[in-house]
């Protein structure tokens, strides 16, 4: 009897293993199934970043973009634990910076931190770029709005918008309004203000920002139109007065300053900020960079440092709603180089 029990045992204990071993050998199958029908390139989009980020950008170190891009990257730096590296590449009115993201690998670590000039408005100011903003770059998230200011020296007998255009018709071209040139941003919204307002202001062209503020200062011009996130900060030390900002809400900090569009309906023209990559980055990649940045943008103190520094901070949402709004900004920069007669060069 003892002997039977042996062998039924020993029958048993076979048996068992030989099924363990085909529910493994089909358990494996299953798994490399499954592997295989994800698609290539996944498991690395769950486990990004693992290594360090670059974030190209079109202008120098230390000015408004970098200083943004800058306070964005340390955010997402502690919440992913790897580096979320600056590359400044300066130069060409944006072109430079662009032209090396469209060539960069589309592999999830190279973005580029966008202005208008490289997205829309240089396709109005260039005959040919050696890039193509909408086919070499792909949307990921919009940043901030940065709006312009129309300002004068604080103790200037110019009070408001109105004021200024009643005086520069009733003395043509005696108003100095000074910007960066005609083709920059803000002496294309001087070129604007004059069309649609017939006034008739004097446009005086300036190397900088900088410059062209300190001779507002100086009563050497009569006043400036630039962006706020540069001057703003003299408006709050009493040496500058804004009359209006470019915006089409009022600016966080400056409520009590009009927009031009309450004067002028329809008038609004601000700068911005955008995140996109090299068409073929992989999208879960870009979606999860989307998210945390929409997160970030919403968060109070985030949003209050952006409007220290000067822009507004503005969560968008998905990548679908930038491209939208890229497409609404082509046709309004369209719009105001029929208006002003721009023509590319």
């Amino acid at each position: 009897m003892m002997a039977v029990e042996r062998c039924v045992v020993f029958v048993l204990f076979w048996v068992q293993r030989a099924a363990s071993r085909r529910l493994a050998w089909c358990m494996s199958v299953l798994v490399g199934l499954t592997l295989g029908a994800i698609p290539q390139g996944s498991w690395a989009q769950v486990n990004w970043p693992d290594k360090p980020v670059r974030w190209v950008l079109s202008q120098p170190a230390g000015s408004g973009p970098d200083t943004i891009a800058r306070y964005l990257a340390e955010k997402l730096s502690k919440t992913w634990g790897q580096p979320f590296v600056i590359d400044n590449k300066p130069g060409g009115q944006n072109v430079i910076g662009a032209q090396a993201v469209s060539r960069a690998s589309p592999d999830g670590y190279t973005f580029y931190f966008a202005t208008t000039a490289a997205l829309v408005s240089n396709q109005f100011l260039f005959k040919s770029l050696a890039y193509d903003p909408q086919r070499d770059f792909t949307s990921v998230a919009f940043v901030a709005n940065s709006p312009f200011g129309l300002f004068v020296k604080a103790d200037s007998p110019i009070t408001s918008l109105q004021d200024l255009i009643a005086k520069s018709k009733a003395t043509p071209n005696q108003i100095a309004l000074a910007n960066e040139g005609p083709r920059t941003f803000g002496g294309i919204i001087a070129r604007l203000l004059n069309a649609k307002t017939q006034m008739q202001s004097n446009l005086v062209s300036y190397s900088s920002v900088g410059v062209a503020v300190q001779d507002v200062m100086g009563a050497h011009a009569d006043a400036a139109l630039v962006d706020l996130a540069s001057s703003g900060q003299l408006v709050k030390q009493g040496r500058l007065r804004l009359l209006a900002v470019t915006s089409a809400k009022r600016v966080p900090g400056f409520e009590q300053v009009p927009t031009m569009a309450e004067g002028l309906p329809g008038f609004e023209m601000v700068g911005w900020f955008a995140l996109v990559a090299p068409t073929g980055t992989p999208v879960g990649i870009m979606d999860k960079l989307n998210a945390e940045i929409n997160t970030l943008l919403q968060q109070p103190e985030v949003a209050e440092h952006m409007v220290a520094i000067g822009p507004v901070a503005t969560p968008l949402g998905s990548a679908a709603k930038l491209d939208a709004f890229l497409k609404t900004e082509t046709e309004r920069w369209a719009q105001v180089a029929k208006e002003i007669g721009l023509l590319p060069e």
